[in-house]
């Protein structure tokens, strides 16, 4: 398990430290990217996909409120998608302890924040000003050794605790396992429910119920779905494009007009 926990561990910190620090999140971390990677180190790419777009519909709807999240979606990505490889699980039981995993180790972020980072705020500013470059550099150095922090997390929970938990998984009744897979499909609804409702607006509101036609009675691939919702939203983007640059000619002809009649005015 030492070599798979140092596996995830590289591809864990690289992602955090290159899209947060380097790129000002560019959304690597997300589960739908962080997911498959992990199971393509472990040997495993398929149910990394697979996992990375179930764990990303129930975390896409989830914001960070006043810098505080209720899970942490990157550790529990990892963790679950190396549990559920390296143990042979299933998916479903992956995915259903992704939260809970999540949830428990966002308290290692806001510990860390809390007790190292955020005293030192009064010295970074005072750097800032003094310093520029030195601020830049030490900035780099500090935000990687933070980054160790978490990173040491998932090794020890990848090389020590992946065969704890699924010798305790084992020993629970079927009817848990059956309540755990009952549970990571309700999350994905819950995920898309918290986003939906973050996105609903009348005008693009009338698509959610034209989709669960096309799924619940039309019985259409979910590709093909994405595919046509896709062309739609592209339509609507350039058509709304092509409506604002119409106005802004529209007020630039006006403003013309009444420049050329100010003009005339002011010659008579």
């Amino acid at each position: 398990m030492a070599g798979a926990a140092l596996k995830i561990c590289i591809v864990y910190f690289l992602l955090n430290y290159i899209d947060e620090i380097c790129l000002s999140w560019q959304c690597l971390t997300r589960p739908i990217v962080i997911a498959p990677l992990a199971g393509l180190v472990l040997g495993d790419f398929h149910t990394g996909i697979i996992m990375g777009a179930e764990l990303e519909a129930i975390f896409m709807g989830i914001s960070a409120i006043g810098g505080v999240i209720a899970a942490d979606a990157t550790l529990s990505s990892v963790i679950a998608v190396a549990y559920t490889i390296l143990t042979g699980a299933t998916i479903a039981d992956g995915v259903a302890l992704a939260f809970p995993i999540g949830t428990v180790l966002t308290t290692v972020n806001n510990l860390s924040m809390s007790l190292i980072a955020n005293p030192m705020a009064a010295y970074w500013e005072n750097l800032a000003v003094k310093d520029l470059k030195k601020f830049a550099i030490q900035n780099y150095l500090f935000a990687a050794a933070m980054k160790l922090i978490p990173t040491a997390v998932v090794f020890v929970a990848v090389a020590f605790g992946v065969d704890g938990l699924n010798r305790l998984l084992g020993a629970l009744p079927p009817f848990v396992m059956t309540g755990l897979g009952a549970a990571s499909g309700m999350m994905i609804a819950v995920g898309f429910a918290i986003l939906t409702s973050m996105i609903w607006d009348k005008e693009v509101g009338i698509f959610f119920f034209v989709g669960y036609v096309m799924v619940a009675y039309l019985h259409m691939d979910t590709l093909a779905i994405a595919i046509i919702g896709a062309a739609i939203a592209i339509t609507m983007f350039f058509s709304h494009k092509r409506v604002i640059d119409l106005k802004k000619e529209l007020t630039s002809g006006v403003v013309t007009a009444q420049e050329n009649t100010n003009d005339e005015e002011d010659f008579f």
